[in-house]
């Protein structure tokens, strides 16, 4: 036995080390009861057993490791570091207990792995059971199948990965073992459970027998959707949520959550890709090439049976595609032709979207093959094209569809058609633009007119399957001139569709279609099915969101083909004039004349034609007359026009005479319906007129009235082919400077720059310098429009043009195109019905996209082609040449470029690094070429750019990352990040490649409003490059992760990090925490006009403040007229040419040198001379409306001594892209110097008043950015503004509130609301209200709500000059004809109204009788009662969140003031040092809450606490230093834990749904944990009342308030009764809940069950359930006598309100009668002496009679019932208790139960009367020794309260006379000497007192101060440490807080206001004696000064009390 006596003295871990198996034996028992014992997940403790775990799991001996499983699984449940032992532990489960005979081994190995999945390690678990399956041994390959079934089962399938699974499943089905073969059966099912038919594909070659009985098993499953029945440990919400559902007997909603989990999973994701490229025969590409067609069908079918492979791995399929698609497009043999189009399906289908690349090559080549008329070849080329689509988008395949349908062959047409008609029905509203749809309805439109039927059938089939997807409000402008015969038609195509395309039908006809091939059948089916949930959504949803998809830009693939021709240009505002334009036919002459007459003068008509030139302007004299009277609808224009130009016409040699005939023409054009017919009558005369020195005027103005009827773009054609058709060069020049007014006035949209661009080189070859001149002219107006593509066109002049050109353009740079001013009613009236949705995409486009683009696939040769992939360098090198000379000569390209894209890939990896870079250069010079049609070589073409940046020449790198720009510009980044492409970059370890990749994604992801999901692949190896070896790999990767987690969030990365090694994903944890810090917010949705920031020359993190580069392609996002998109794409273009330029101008180092020193400096007392100078008038006083120049020039001079220079020249530049420089420059240098910024915060402001006056959109963003940052860092220096800075800064910072734009006057909120935190709310308020008189309505309606939001955060004091002329000012607001403006004022008054209540009224003044109705109206509806708290949205005012006394700080208004908030902030301070400014506000809300009800003017918050802490050093100085050692939990606890619940609870209360529903959840995750749960012991009251205060502010504010979305107040609702129920399933906690609050709940509770308008609401039903539940829950965990007194005095209220409701006094009744069937169990646990007094009280307040008049007999009987109950349970011992009732005599309570149990007496007979009487006696006996008990410890807790000690002796002296036998001995035992001494000394005084012996005093119940010792104050201490829960020992039941012995007359249930003011008083005390602790001992008081003190406070409080009663009432 020695060795035994030596294990055990060792300590357990070494025991479960011990090679004896007893000794571990005994060490895993005592591992198991220590592990049972740990309450915290993480103690140390369990960091000991670390790595033993794996031991007790693989222990040799059985038996032992029995034991060891049993502690294992224990630890495994409740260890914090359980996870880290994952593998190890899991790997030794499968290989050491899963082989164990023992079915208790194998049960506790299976517990531990699905106890590790739910501690979130599934995927490691899975990853060894996995490996286990390859065991020889079929015992572990059976237990590790069966553990992953019953986790698929547990668990679910998105937590346990099914794809490894199933791909082992086959293996498993060919084993030999039986038992295998079951046990994979199993699975199998489980599996199918999960995915349905997904399974059968991967399944589908197994043996036909176990296939069978799969298929019978799979047939009994139930089809309802799988449901987990286990969480993991971050689901337990979900799990708690389900079994509410269940026990409220719903669960339909759970059913919805889950149902969608089915479909996710697609059958092709989980087949294996198999490769084929490699497996396709040697000599295929010869073979395929062959003369003999047999040999080319051996290859295809080599082929075609590669391809049958339902998945195939991404390769480099480009040859095979080019040689397939070689045959269908050359083949004679049409057998081969199908057979080559099966294959290219096979392809399709097999790659799915890695397809998509090739698409755009194969597309034309088929549609042109349908002439072929076979049917089954006609059919394998539609199922090509039908797989072929589902791998791209329509978007890319457009331009190639709608070139064919132009095509002569009918069959092409007809399949074409069928085939659009197939792929809208794949589309939905939103992936169907109008942009896409306008082209191919167009094109469609033709085809109907079409001389074959079987085209026309077809076309009217597509054309009413896209009126199904989009609806006939967008398809139905496009068919304006279409005859009602056809319209029917497609009308009836498309009820048609509906029986295609219907759920079922749709998807059936799919299944049949494509059953041979497994992997389409899945996809088919789920495309079909989401396609039809999409249709069949209501229209109007999708289409609004149309114009949003866009912004991306991809719709400028669907532009018209053509755009060079002469028409399509201004297709649009053809279109949008169309429905309005006259098309008048051409009249003869007579029946000019005749109109003519009918509405001229008859002499006027007469002398048109006089020679007499008088008689001529005299007769034009009448015309004009006749003219100007004559009515809109009567005037014959042609006639009119007709006749001014008969003869002499336009040779009228008068000038007089011909000015007044230009004059009328300009008139009948403004005044009449003036057609292009009339206009050709004249344009010629105008054209011959321009040049005339005196008639020239009136011509162009005639000429500007016609382009105004007309169309500026029909008009200038027209003008200018007239013009350049004759040789007068004055004409011609005049012509064209016409013509450059004209589009400043009518702006560029719609004009046909082809034909403007040939006519302008024509004029710059003119001889005559006039017309050079003004065509120089002109070009300077389009490059405002176009940008610098417009100089492409122009390359080959002479230089001296050339710079002359440049001059002009460099003339126009930084100008932004003015806003048309002309043309626009025409265009809103009659564009905008139809035409809406289609403005911003015509109209935004990139006005390159008018530029003519030359088709150039014809010159990429065979030969060429060959060229450049030649053996010699120096041949490939000519092909590029050519290529580059190619693109050059065509300027703007079409994007078919044949064969180039595969070319030019080749060249990217060329040996020959010069070649390389010469490709680069090419594909750069692509880009700018094809413009935004380059997107669709991206895949192919884009991403191998991408791979060279790997490449290790500096020089090729830099060369392809411009490449790469030069794409990205132009394409948007959506087309890069979608796909795998990117992540596959990244994934190779080439740091180059790694670096460059993660710089440029650092540097876009920033400027993107969001993502494709696809971003998420990169992220593992972003991981992996954080851990790179390569120190720059990692530090970019660092500096990409903010970004990657602004798309994506950081759960979503966290989550990634999953698969990480425990070392690696520690770190990269902790990498994510820090860059959650920094990640910048989402770029807000685009500033309609931005464009990129200049050049891209800002630092990528300040560039979300400007649009995204895609958004300046793509244009304006809004359907407004022309300005503005002419606007938008000015800049667009302009910040393009930036960038063009940035290159060249690169500084050289000697400037950057320059700029390393400071930005600003730092010069002492500058700005106090600044301020002398301008008060002394030495300088401007800045104060102006528009900046004049010697404003600027004085800032320049001013600033010149305190800014660097660099930075002061990029502050005045002209260009606005500087400006913007200059502010990224500024807030880089922001935190570094901010000393100099404040130095210089005059100057910086005013330089920023500057930028308010740019029309610079993104200058004016970043100047807001800037401002938002330098204001935080002022509030955070606690810098105060001067009056001057103020004054020269915020009266234009207001002009800017008044922006158009949302997101602008969003930012101007913000800086105004942060500098309250530097300027006096009271200063603002004038400035403010100065903004309110501006003429701009927004600025207005803003200022108003910004006032509004002053008084409610800083109360009526900011009103400046006083409350009443600030108000009344406001008021005059109430009748402004805005109705914002209205609305704004409106507010504002009930802001007021709701701080200040009906004094409002006086304050205002005498309002007109309207205005003043809609003012009450507006209040009432309001719904507030005066005073709630103030509720603001969060966003728009972050920081007045803060408390207010930390704003008094800031705001530094004064010595006193700013040394008050000091002292309260040092003394929170002390308290709680993270909560250094909240603690304050635990007091401060709830009061808010209530003392606001009392209709009072709300003072200041800080001065309140002040004075309440004043009054709390008067008290008396405790004298016994020694308290400080019995208070150690006070410390601890109040500095930490209470203070923080405090906190937390006080922020449930809060006004702001958010922060409620946040603190809620912290709440909430205390509350689960057992073993914290009890740190929220002692706040329980606290808790309750923040909770039901916040239901109702609920109630009164957020359900009345329109504006907040109620699935956010149903969000919180679900949170606040989810607490609840947390909170009364603990039974220890429930029972801390006071009578007062209770009764508070219960009626916050039923009110929320009586609300309507939450049954309203879609998950209503569900939020009434719970609360159902909970009510439930609180009647039987509360304290039972506190709820029983509770729901007796709610009756009693419920039943005197007037307002309540019959059905609230209903369901307290019902409560009351659940409480009635609860009591037989709880009568033993219930103070009856308290019920009955509440059933006094009751009665006393409705006796017998009043009870009867009551409308509903259901209150006597509920009284009864309670009574008779209680009679039953307790018999006659009931007379006992009531004792708490003076006078019972006179009860009429007394007279019931006397009667009642006179009545159960005479029913039991006489005799059994007797026994009672004697049992009752003794009965009697026995339980008034409890009952006594119960009473004496109520009156030594009196004793020992402050209040009522001297009641408590009275009691006690009572008492005693009555029992003398009493023993009070227990009571007094364990309280200290002093206290025994105290009491007996306060029983004598009382004794000696009534005797009349004595004459001590008694007022104190005490005797004099010397007398008592410090102990009594001790134990009065503890007691109230006690009652504060601050004492951690044993927690008695607290008595109510009004005494249960005070006068019964009044209620004794406190109401929630009591309980606060309550706990106010005694954490006062506490903190108080707390304070007073270390005073001299020898000090000494008398007690009568503590007292009075005490009384005073306690006054108060009722006072304050008695108020709030009254106001409610």
């Amino acid at each position: 036995m020695g060795d035994d006596s030596e294990w055990m003295k060792l300590p357990v871990d070494q025991k479960c080390e011990h090679k004896l198996w007893k000794a571990r034996l005994n060490g895993y028992e005592e591992a198991l009861k220590i592990f049972q014992k740990i309450k915290d997940e993480k103690s140390p403790e369990w960091s000991k057993f670390l790595g033993l775990i794996k031991k007790f799991v693989t222990d040799s001996n059985a038996v032992v490791q029995l034991k060891g499983l049993e502690a294992a699984l224990v630890y495994v449940e409740n260890a914090h570091v359980a996870g880290k032992t994952t593998g190890e532990v899991v790997s030794g489960v499968v290989s050491k207990v899963f082989n164990q005979p023992k079915a208790k081994a194998k049960e506790l190995g299976i517990e531990i792995c699905l106890m590790y999945i739910e501690i979130e390690k599934g995927e490691a678990v899975q990853e060894e059971l996995l490996k286990g399956l390859d065991s020889k041994n079929p015992k572990i390959i059976v237990a590790c199948i069966e553990t992953l079934r019953k986790a698929l089962s547990e668990f679910g399938s998105k937590i346990i990965l099914l794809k490894p699974i199933i791909k082992v499943l086959p293996k498993l089905f060919e084993s030999r073992e039986k038992a295998v073969r079951d046990e994979a059966k199993l699975i199998a099912v489980e599996i199918y459970r999960w995915i349905r038919d997904a399974l059968r594909p991967p399944l589908q070659n197994i043996n036909s027998v176990q296939l069978k009985e799969l298929e019978e098993e799979w047939v009994k499953l139930p089809t309802g959707a799988p449901r987990p029945t286990r969480f993991l440990r971050s689901q337990q919400e979900l799990e708690a949520k389900l079994e509410q559902q269940q026990s409220a007997g719903g669960d339909a909603e759970g059913g919805g959550d889950d149902g969608d989990e089915v479909p996710q999973i697609d059958a092709y994701e989980l087949l294996e890709a198999v490769e084929i490229l490699s497996k396709l025969p040697k000599d295929f590409y010869d073979k395929i090439e062959a003369k003999k067609w047999q040999e080319r069908k051996e290859a295809l079918e080599a082929v075609e049976v590669l391809v049958k492979n339902p998945k195939l791995e991404a390769g480099d399929y480009a040859d095979l595609v080019k040689a397939l698609k070689k045959v269908v497009g050359k083949d004679t043999n049409v057998m081969l032709v199908a057979l080559a189009a099966k294959c290219l399906t096979g392809l399709a289908v097999g790659l799915r979207k890695k397809f998509g690349q090739y698409a755009g090559h194969v597309v034309p080549t088929i549609l042109e093959k349908f002439k072929e008329k076979k049917p089954h070849v006609v059919q394998a080329l539609q199922e090509a094209m039908d797989a072929i689509f589902l791998t791209t988008t329509l978007q890319n395949i457009s331009e190639d569809v709608l070139a064919v349908m132009d095509n002569k062959n009918p069959t092409i047409k007809q399949q074409t058609s069928l085939f659009i008609a197939r792929s809208f029905r794949h589309c939905t509203a939103s992936t169907l633009p109008k942009s896409l749809l306008k082209p191919f309805c167009a094109a469609l439109l033709k085809h109907i007119n079409d001389s074959a039927p079987e085209v026309r059938d077809a076309a009217f089939e597509a054309l009413g399957t896209a009126l199904k997807v989009v609806g006939e409000k967008v398809v139905n402008p496009f068919l304006v001139d279409v005859d009602k015969l056809k319209l029917d038609k497609i009308r009836e195509c498309s009820e048609k569709v509906e029986l295609v395309h219907g759920k079922k039908a749709g998807l059936a006809a799919e299944k049949k279609e494509f059953k041979p091939v497994p992997g389409r059948t899945a996809a088919s089916g789920a495309a079909g099915d989401k396609d039809t949930k999409d249709i069949s959504a209501p229209k109007p949803g999708p289409l609004k969101k149309a114009p949003a998809t866009k912004a991306g830009g991809p719709p400028k693939k669907g532009k018209p083909t053509a755009p060079g021709g002469p028409g399509s240009a201004g297709t649009k505002n053809k279109k949008g004039l169309e429905t309005k334009e006259i098309v008048e036919p051409e009249l003869s002459l007579e029946v000019c004349e005749e109109k003519a007459s009918a509405v001229l003068p008859a002499t006027c008509i007469q002398l048109l034609d006089s020679s007499n030139w008088k008689e001529r302007l005299a007769c034009m004299e009448e015309f004009q007359k006749a003219v100007e009277l004559m009515d809109r609808t009567d005037m014959p224009c042609q006639a009119l026009v007709r006749m001014l130009a008969k003869k002499p016409g336009w040779k009228e040699t008068n000038f007089q005479v011909m000015q007044m005939k230009l004059h009328i023409v300009a008139l009948i054009a403004q005044k009449g319906h003036f057609s292009k017919t009339s206009a050709q009558i004249v344009l010629d005369g105008l054209v011959d007129k321009i040049g005339d020195v005196k008639c020239g005027n009136n011509a162009k103005e005639a000429m500007t009235a016609i382009a105004e009827a007309c169309m500026l773009p029909w008009t200038a054609e027209q003008v200018m082919s007239m013009a350049f058709s004759q040789k007068n060069p004055k004409n011609q020049s005049e012509t064209l400077n016409w013509l450059s007014n004209a589009i400043k006035e009518f702006g560029f949209s719609g004009l046909n720059v082809k034909a403007f661009i040939s006519n302008v080189k024509t004029a710059l070859a003119a001889t005559n310098p006039a017309v050079r001149t003004s065509a120089i002219t002109l070009l300077g107006v389009m490059y405002l429009y176009v940008g610098p593509s417009l100089r492409m066109f122009f390359e080959d002049e002479k230089p001296a043009l050339l710079s002359q050109i440049d001059a002009e353009f460099e003339k126009m740079q930084g100008q932004s195109p003015p806003a048309p001013t002309r043309g626009i009613s025409k265009h809103s009236s009659s564009g905008a019905d139809e035409e809406d949705g289609d403005e911003p995409d015509d109209g935004g486009n990139d006005v390159v996209d008018l530029l003519p683009r030359t088709e150039i696939s014809d010159k990429i040769t065979s030969e060429l082609v060959s060229k450049i992939g030649d053996k010699n360098w120096k041949i490939r090198k000519e092909g590029l040449d050519e290529v580059a000379g190619i693109i050059n000569e065509a300027k703007f390209i079409q994007p078919h470029i044949g064969e180039l894209p595969t070319a030019l890939k080749g060249r990217l990896n060329d040996s020959n690094k010069i070649l390389v870079q010469q490709t680069l250069n090419i594909l750069q010079q692509l880009a700018v070429a094809m413009g935004p049609n380059i997107k669709q070589h991206v895949k192919n073409l884009g991403i191998p750019i991408i791979t060279v940046l790997g490449d290790s020449k500096n020089n090729v790198r830099a060369a392809a990352l411009a490449t790469v720009n030069a794409w990205a510009e132009q394409t948007g980044m959506k087309e890069w990040l979608e796909g795998e492409d990117l992540s596959e970059e990244l994934k190779k370890e080439n740091p180059f490649l790694r670096q460059e990749l993660l710089g440029w994604l650092a540097e876009k992801l920033p400027t993107l409003r969001s993502t494709p999901t696809d971003l998420i692949l990169c992220v593992p190896h972003l991981y992996s490059c954080l851990e790179d070896r390569n120190g720059d790999v990692r530090k970019k990767a660092q500096d990409a992760l903010p970004f990657f987690m602004m798309h994506l969030g950081y759960e979503k990365m966290a989550k990634a990090t999953g698969k990480l090694k425990p070392t690696s994903k520690d770190q990269v944890l902790a990498m994510l925490e820090k860059a959650k810090a920094n990640m910048p917010a989402k770029p807000a949705a685009p500033a309609k006009t931005t464009s990129k920031p200049a050049g891209g020359s800002a630092p990528a993190k300040f560039q979300p403040a400007s649009a995204p580069v895609e958004d300046s392609v793509s244009g304006t996002v809004e359907p407004k007229p022309d300005p503005k998109k002419a606007k938008a794409l000015g800049i667009s273009s302009k910040a393009k040419s930036a960038q063009g330029k940035k290159v060249p101008s690169k500084t050289s180092l000697k400037d950057d040198e320059d700029k390393s020193g400071p930005v600003f400096i730092v010069v002492p007392n500058g700005k106090e001379q600044r301020m002398k100078d301008e008060k002394g008038l030495k300088v401007l006083k800045w104060n102006f409306t528009t900046p004049r120049d010697e404003y600027i020039e004085q800032l320049k001079t001013q600033m010149s001594s305190c800014v660097a220079k660099w930075l002061q020249d990029e502050m005045f530049h002209a260009d606005f892209q500087h400006h913007n420089k200059a502010l990224a420059v500024m807030v880089d240098h922001l935190e570094s110097e901010k000393e100099g910024v404040i130095g210089c915060l005059d100057l910086i402001l005013k330089w920023l008043t500057l930028r308010f006056f740019d029309t610079n959109t993104s200058v004016l963003m970043k100047a807001l950015e800037y401002l938002k940052l330098l204001f935080t860092l002022l509030s955070e220096e606690e810098y105060h503004l001067t009056e001057n800075e103020a004054s020269s800064f915020i009266p234009y910072l207001i002009l800017k509130v008044g922006e158009p734009k949302d997101v602008i006057r969003k930012d101007v909120r913000a800086i105004l609301n942060r500098m309250c935190l530097v300027y006096p709310a009271s200063k603002m308020f004038p400035f403010i209200m100065e903004g309110t008189k501006s003429k701009n309505s927004k600025q207005r309606a803003e200022c108003l709500e910004e006032l509004g939001c002053l008084v409610e955060s800083y109360g009526m004091n900011v009103c400046q000059p006083t409350p009443g002329k600030a108000l009344k000012e406001i008021a005059i607001h109430i009748g402004d004809r805005d109705n914002a403006v209205r609305n704004a004022a409106l507010n504002t008054i009930v802001t007021v109204y709701n701080v200040h209540g009906d004094q409002v009224f006086k304050l205002i003044g005498t309002l007109s009788e309207k205005d003043m109705s809609m003012l009450e109206e507006r209040i009432k509806r309001s719904a507030k009662r005066p005073a709630a708290a103030p509720v603001k949205q969060v966003e728009e005012k972050p920081q007045r969140t803060q408390s207010i006394s930390s704003n008094a700080n800031m705001l530094r208004k004064g010595p006193a003031e700013d040394m008050s908030s000091k002292l309260n902030q040092a003394r929170s301070m002390s308290g709680h040092p993270e909560a250094a400014q909240m603690v304050r506000r635990e007091f401060q809300l709830d009061l808010d809450e209530i003392e606001n009800d009392n209709g009072t003017v709300r003072c200041e918050m800080p001065e309140l606490v002040q004075h309440k802490l004043d009054d709390i050093f008067e008290p008396v100085l405790i004298p016994e230093p020694k308290i400080r050692a019995v208070s150690p939990h006070f410390d601890d606890m109040h500095s930490n834990t209470a203070s923080t619940i405090n906190f937390i609870i006080s922020q449930v209360a809060s006004g702001d749904i958010n922060t409620s529903i946040q603190a809620l959840t912290q709440i909430d995750e205390v509350l689960r944990q057992e073993d914290k749960a009890e740190a929220m012991s002692g706040h329980i009251d606290q808790f309750l009342i923040a909770t039901f205060m916040q239901l109702r502010l609920i109630y009164n504010t957020h359900m009345a308030d329109e504006k907040l979305d109620k699935d956010e107040i149903i969000k919180l609702y679900s949170c606040i009764i989810g607490n609840m129920i947390s909170l009364f399933q603990i039974e220890s906690l429930a029972r801390e809940a006071s009578t007062g609050v209770l009764k508070d709940l219960m009626h916050g509770l039923i009110t929320l069950m009586l609300d309507s308008r939450i049954e309203d609401l879609e998950e209503g039903q569900q939020v009434i359930r719970s609360v159902n539940l909970l009510v439930v829950k609180v009647l039987e965990k509360s304290d039972q006598t506190n709820i029983l007194s509770a729901l007796l005095v709610l009756l009693q209220d419920s039943l005197l309100a007037t307002a309540s409701s019959p059905k609230f006094s209903e369901l307290v009744m019902k409560c009351l009668w659940r409480m009635v069937r609860l009591l037989p169990d709880t009568i033993n646990s219930i103070n009856l002496d308290r019920i009955l007094l509440d059933i006094h009280i009751f009665m006393k307040v409705f006796p017998k009679e009043k009870l009867k008049q009551c409308k509903s007999e259901f209150p006597i009987r509920t009284l009864k019932t309670l009574l008779h109950t209680l009679c039953k349970l307790k018999g006659p011992k009931i007379l006992d208790h009531l004792t708490m009732i003076d006078n019972k005599n006179e009860s009429e309570l007394e007279a019931h139960l006397c009667r009642m149990m006179k009545h159960s007496m005479d029913q039991t007979g006489s005799k059994a009367d007797k026994e009672t009487e004697k049992g009752a006696s003794r009965i009697d006996e026995k339980s008034s020794k409890a009952k006594v008990n119960d009473f004496l410890a109520e009156i030594f807790k009196k004793i020992g309260s402050k209040e009522n000690t001297k009641e408590g002796l009275a009691e006690l002296y009572e008492y005693k006379k009555k029992y003398s036998d009493a023993d009070i001995e227990p009571f007094l035992k364990n309280s200290s000497q002093f206290f025994q001494s105290y009491v007996e000394r306060g029983l004598r005084v009382i004794e000696m007192e009534r005797e009349g012996k004595g004459r001590i005093p008694t007022s104190t119940g005490n005797t004099n101060g010397e007398e008592v010792g410090p102990s009594v104050y001790l134990e009065r201490l503890k007691i109230l440490r006690q009652r504060c829960g601050l004492d951690n020992t044993k927690q008695d039941d607290r008595p109510p807080l009004t005494s249960l012995l005070s006068k019964p007359a009044v209620p004794t249930v406190a109401s929630s206001t009591d309980m606060l003011h309550s706990k106010l008083s005694q954490l006062r005390e506490s903190r108080e004696q707390h304070q007073h602790s270390d005073l001299d001992s020898n000090q000494t008081h008398s007690s009568g000064s503590m007292t009075t003190s005490s009384t005073a406070n306690i006054d108060d409080l009722k006072k304050r009390l008695e108020r709030i009663k009254s106001s409610r009432k």
